[in-house]
């Protein structure tokens, strides 16, 4: 498959796999990678440099295919000096992509670039879509309100927004949010992106690193099964409608909440630990509304070659309709 992102880092397939907190591993990254798409690791899983560099050679000995290092960053907070060392470091160890969410690109840019890196950015709306290419990027992933994790405050959908950044956008525009196989792929080409950025979908496969109890609740789940949590300090995330969710829409009722307060249950090591231990009602679990689209436990590379059957499916019938 030929489109600007597969030219761009020479992968067989236009499929990426998204940052996926706490599950972008170089098991799953390099899943990804050898299966033809574009897998990633993510930064915040290793807060050590040391442990992120032992993990991107990790990757590379699993792999011998491009792959891309995770760096999300909160709103509004400057690039400080861990950041620009982990720039460094995926210069220095031949990452092909990094991509950024979270904050404005464009202090990020000139140092990614230095690097030798490719730069992706993730956003939620047109305009930030613009921004980011303005700033100078080399692609933007433009994930719809379906997606898992942080979606836009604006409540904007996939198709709205893929296809409008693909019209407005020069620069690669690579889907997101509620894409999980080929017919999905299909329509994202269709409407111009260079390809689609995948998260939920690889949390049910065998090569994803959480406890198969998280797995089987993405198979058994429907559409319905997601809710949003912590609109209340301004950082919104779809996750699954469990136990520990409700807990935090709870707290969130009290007009007076603060991050402080929803600490305790929003912070990450709950899911280090669940993920461990497969109790799926014990933390946030971000998980996009296509889980109501997913009803098997495959590999990766039966995801992948799944998706593009699918693709090609989806193609000899759009021919046939004619």
């Amino acid at each position: 498959m030929k489109t600007r992102l597969t030219q761009m880092l020479g992968i067989r397939y236009p499929i990426m796999q998204g940052g996926m907190q706490n599950i972008g591993t170089p098991i799953l990254a390099s899943a990804v990678s050898n299966a033809g798409g574009l897998g990633t690791i993510n930064a915040t899983i290793y807060p050590k440099l040391e442990d992120l560099q032992e993990a991107i050679r990790e990757t590379k000995e699993r792999t011998n295919q491009p792959f891309c290092v995770n760096i999300s960053l909160l709103p509004g907070v400057s690039v400080g000096d861990a950041t620009k060392d982990v720039i460094r470091l995926c210069g220095q160890e031949g990452v092909a992509v990094i991509e950024t969410a979270g904050t404005s690109p464009k202090e990020l840019v000139p140092l990614i670039h230095e690097a030798g890196v490719l730069h992706f950015h993730k956003v939620p709306t047109i305009k930030h879509a613009l921004s980011a290419e303005r700033a100078g990027v080399d692609g933007v992933e433009v994930v719809g309100y379906e997606c898992g994790g942080h979606p836009g405050a604006q409540g904007l959908g996939s198709i709205v927004l893929t296809n409008k950044a693909a019209k407005k956008c020069r620069i690669p525009v690579i889907a997101g949010g509620g894409y999980v196989d080929g017919f999905g792929l299909a329509a994202a080409l269709a409407m111009g992106a260079e390809g689609v950025v995948l998260g939920t979908r690889f949390v049910a496969v065998k090569e994803c690193p959480v406890h198969d109890n998280f797995k089987q609740w993405v198979v058994d789940a429907e559409e319905t099964d997601t809710v949003l949590c912590q609109k209340s300090i301004r950082n919104m995330v779809r996750v699954a409608d469990n136990a520990t969710a409700r807990e935090c829409l709870e707290l969130e009722k009290d007009p007076e909440i603060t991050v402080e307060k929803l600490m305790p249950v929003i912070q990450g090591t709950r899911g280090r630990t669940c993920y461990a231990n497969g109790d799926t009602d014990g933390c946030l679990f971000p998980i996009g509304t296509c889980v109501g689209l997913i009803e098997t436990i495959p590999s990766v590379e039966e995801v992948i070659q799944s998706m593009i059957m699918e693709y090609e499916q989806a193609m000899k019938r759009l021919q046939g309709i004619g």
